[in-house]
């Protein structure tokens, strides 16, 4: 075990130049000794006087010349290192002392000996002929500018390290369980990424257990902190010893952690497989769901782990941890007392589905939202009679989406509100846009969705009156859609919002009709002009030719809601109309207006302004 550190220079109190006096006949300045006062006898008296220094010196000295090899050593450097009778004078200083076992020391000690650094400082650990091992502190300086000899000076400080041995165990150990906590587990999955990515021999794969008690909160509250600790003590034991199982047939141990509360970490380095990790999950929650006994509590508990196993090379551990922590999330949504294995594609779309939901009001600030038009279509003559306005996002980095992606999260947040008005506002300004530029021909309505949000959070009937004597549209070639579960069995704001609407002379309908009550009594006592059938009535009647009838119950029931409908003075429209075929039973059937892909998707402005200026909307034009 070796490593490098700073540290203080014991021998920097010591004259450099002393050490080497036999050698150099220099003073400590640097300057002859000739001229000192007292001739060649006092040369030798101060030769001699730090000769005795340095041999009688407790701290361990040694002179090395360039080439790294000793010249000279004191008692203390001899004892230190194990005071052999073999002379120390000419052998390496290197070997020695353990100086070229890394690549970075080993560097720094050859430029200290080629003149091109001042100074080397570092720890070593040493082994003494008895087996004890030291803890040393190396230091490495030139004896004077000019001359070739260095100073080595090695201090013992084992019992230095040992006690910030003792302080970092206590510093990176969870004192309630004595496993390793939060901030020496970052450290070990750290060291395990990059050894995995560097180790060709290994796997290069890393897996993770996170876990949690279930319901740990409620043993604390109502049993104390004491009987929590022993708990989490015990399950730290139980989870140990699962490492330890799984390890017996293993190059390594899982380490086991406590990163705060009542969580615990399994950490598989070099791991061979998601098999290998989910094994190790499935054992802990075995082993956690016996009961424990402690002190008289007998308690039941269970868990919910996320598991992660990947690839080490992409990862870090910042990275693996959240990944486990959305698993471990989704163990306890998905019932708690399980294992629950990371999906790439549950988490994609989880952090999709954050994206947008983070970015909603901005986007809106900027502009990031356009309109699409699909029309809407009379079953009697195939003319043009309307268009549903359908927002898009154009996201700067997921592409065009539709309302499906980001409508329920609008409703979330309450951004649904200024959403819904610029979609209300831009619609009309369209319609409004098509009735100037087309004078001669009938002019369109326009469709708009409305959310349960908007009613409640907003004033919509000001909403609606303002845009209205903005744009110059009449109030009759607006529509507003509304879900039928939103719509029935309103009282309250809701209904007496929709009945402001209704006398403005705004048309209500009701969208995806058939899909909730389907109360039609109901609908005689609410402000509604216009049901849309839901899609998946339409669907029973695409079957073409005679060898394929449609569903008769299908077509009996849309058939009497449209007859039912009409006697409530209401109009009818069929969504997802595709086929001729359909279009032809529901037109024999009496459903009054049709929208689909049979008569067009959603399209541009320009796009409708084309078909307007066309004499009849012809069925299947693209």
């Amino acid at each position: 075990m070796s490593g490098t550190s700073e540290g203080p220079t014991p021998a920097a109190d010591l004259d450099r130049s002393a050490a080497t006096e036999s050698e150099t006949p220099a003073s400590p300045g640097g300057e002859p000794l000739d001229g000192a006062g007292g001739g060649p006898s006092a040369v030798r008296r101060v030769r001699s006087a730090y000769r005795s220094v340095f041999a009688a010196a407790p701290l361990a000295m040694a002179v090395v010349d360039r080439a790294g090899l000793i010249t000279d050593a004191n008692e203390a450097f001899t004892l230190l290192l194990g005071g052999g009778s073999e002379p120390l004078a000419g052998r390496p200083a290197a070997d020695l002392l353990e100086l070229a076992a890394d690549g970075s020391t080993r560097h720094a000690y050859r430029e200290v000996l080629c003149g091109r650094r001042a100074e080397l400082r570092c720890t070593r650990r040493l082994k003494q002929p008895d087996g004890r091992t030291l803890w040393t502190q190396i230091t490495l300086t030139p004896l004077d500018e000019d001359g070739d000899g260095l100073l080595l000076s090695v201090t013992d400080i084992s019992a230095h390290h040992d006690l910030q041995a003792r302080l970092r165990h206590l510093q990176m150990h969870d004192p309630v369980t004595r496993l390793p906590n939060r901030t020496l587990f970052f450290e070990r999955v750290t060291a395990a990424l990059e050894a995995e990515v560097h180790n060709e021999r290994g796997t290069g794969r890393i897996g993770l257990c996170y876990l949690d008690i279930d319901g740990f909160k409620a043993v604390n509250d109502t049993l104390g902190h004491r009987v929590g600790d022993r708990l989490l003590a015990a399950v730290a034991e139980r989870l140990t010893a699962c490492a330890e199982e799984a390890g017996r047939t293993r190059p390594s141990v899982p380490l086991v952690a406590r990163l705060g509360g009542d969580e615990f970490a399994l950490l598989v380095a070099d791991s061979t497989g998601t098999e290998q990790v989910a094994d190790l999950a499935e054992s802990a929650l075995k082993a956690l769901q016996a009961p424990f006994d402690l002190s008289g509590q007998r308690l039941n508990v269970s868990a919910s782990i996320g598991v992660v196993e990947r690839h080490a090379a992409g990862t870090t551990a910042t990275g693996l941890m959240q990944a486990a922590d959305t698993t471990l999330y989704w163990a306890k949504v998905d019932g708690k007392d399980r294992w629950t294995l990371f999906d790439p594609e549950r988490n994609a779309h989880l952090m999709t589905r954050q994206a947008l939901a983070s970015t909603l009001r901005p986007a809106i600030e900027r502009g990031e939202f356009r309109l699409e038009y699909q029309p809407l279509v009379g079953m009697a003559d195939g003319r043009l009679r309307g268009v549903e306005a359908l927002v898009r996002w154009d996201h700067p980095r997921f592409g065009p989406l539709p309302p499906n992606r980001f409508v329920a999260l609008a409703e979330e947040d309450g951004s649904i509100v200024p959403l819904g008005r610029w979609v209300l506002d831009t619609a009309c300004r369209q319609a409004r846009r098509w009735q100037t530029d087309h004078p001669d021909e009938p002019p369109l309505f326009v469709s708009v969705n409305v959310a349960v949000r908007q009613v409640w959070d907003s004033d919509l009937v000001a909403d609606v009156a303002r845009i209205l004597a903005e744009t110059g549209l009449s109030p009759r070639l607006l529509q507003l859609e509304l879900t039928e579960s939103a719509v029935m069995g309103s009282a309250g704001q809701p209904l007496q919002t929709l009945q402001a609407l209704s006398d403005m002379g705004v048309n209500i309908a009701i969208d995806d009709f058939g899909t909730g009550y389907s109360n039609l009594a109901y609908l005689s006592r609410l402000p509604v002009s216009v049901l849309k059938l839901d899609g998946s009535f339409v669907r029973g009647f695409q079957h073409e030719g005679p060898d394929a009838p449609p569903n008769p119950a299908d077509e009996v029931v849309v058939e009497a809601m449209i007859a039912l409908a009409h006697r409530l003075g209401l109009t009818v429209t069929a969504e997802c109309v595709e086929t001729s075929a359909q279009a032809t039973r529901l037109r024999s059937i009496g459903c009054d207006t049709g929208q689909g892909w049979l008569y067009s998707r959603p399209v541009t402005p320009d796009r409708i302004s084309e078909l307007l200026e066309s004499t009849s909307y012809a069925v299947g034009n693209p």
